[in-house]
């Protein structure tokens, strides 16, 4: 089970980190849904802002690459996870840089797809 922080997460069912969300909970990993906007995903609250959660296995991306500055500091230094999924759309050689020199793994890939295929 993986500790994973979906950041970007959006209470909008159409959306694919709500879909993540779900899929990721239901594979039995424990979800921290992160958005900019309070909802639910299922049974799971989004948190706002950026809270602290401590031993966070993956962070996967649901936030463009234009908006993901400002979180640097919050995944790089204050979450610090084993590994950064850039989602479809997320690509970002710089926060992938920054994470591999603090020695983060770095993946582009898609979590519905890796879910599917069983190599999450």
């Amino acid at each position: 089970m993986k500790r994973t922080l979906i950041l970007g997460a959006s209470p909008n069912p159409e959306r694919y980190s709500y879909k993540a969300t779900l899929r990721l909970s239901e594979n039995g990993h424990q979800v921290f849904p992160v958005g900019l906007r309070e909802g639910t995903i299922g049974k799971h609250s989004i948190l706002t802002n950026t809270p602290a959660i401590e031993n966070i296995n993956t962070v996967t991306l649901y936030v463009g690459s234009k908006n993901q500055p400002e979180y640097y500091d919050y995944i790089l230094n204050q979450i610090h996870p084993d590994r950064i999924i850039f989602n479809p759309g997320t690509e970002n050689e710089e926060l992938e840089k920054l994470a591999q020199e603090q020695e983060i793994d770095t993946e582009i890939a898609c979590t519905l797809v890796l879910l599917s295929i069983g190599n999450y």
